[in-house]
């Protein structure tokens, strides 16, 4: 199997995505076998809402940039699949600070798959999420 397009970023062929890099998007651990990963992210002042809190946008974006990876690191090459259907539930405060994403395939079809993602800051829940994910192959 050739190199997909997470390998390559992980091997340094391919430049992380700038929105992973805006939200200081680190891979912690990845098990292409599960379907699992872990992501480490920075959420940043300047990432707050009027009361300081980290503005529900930017943690959804962290759900995205997990559950997308833990499925991208699946794929072959010239495959991407794209977020259909994102669903988010907040559940805790999340302050500036580092935050742990955690994704999971749930369901891989062969172009549908349901994706889980969850992440949590000093060790408590402050978001949960769920998406519906797309197998595309890449035009070159």
């Amino acid at each position: 199997m050739s190199k997909g397009i997470f390998q390559k970023m992980l091997d340094g062929e391919l430049p992380m995505p700038k929105a992973a890099a805006t939200l200081g998007a680190q891979i912690i651990e990845v098990d292409t076998v599960s379907g699992t990963i872990e992501v480490e992210f920075e959420a940043k002042d300047e990432f707050t809402n009027p009361v300081g809190n980290i503005q529900g946008g930017f943690l959804a974006a962290m759900l995205d940039d997990t559950m997308g990876p833990a499925l991208t690191a699946t794929l072959n090459e010239n495959e991407f699949a794209p977020t259909l259907e994102l669903k988010v539930n907040f559940i805790a405060p999340a302050k500036v600070g580092k935050i742990i994403g955690y994704g999971r395939i749930i369901s891989k079809g062969g172009s549908v798959c349901v994706l889980e993602g969850e992440l949590k800051q000093d060790g408590k829940l402050v978001a949960r999420s769920s998406a519906t994910a797309l197998i595309r192959r890449i035009n070159k």
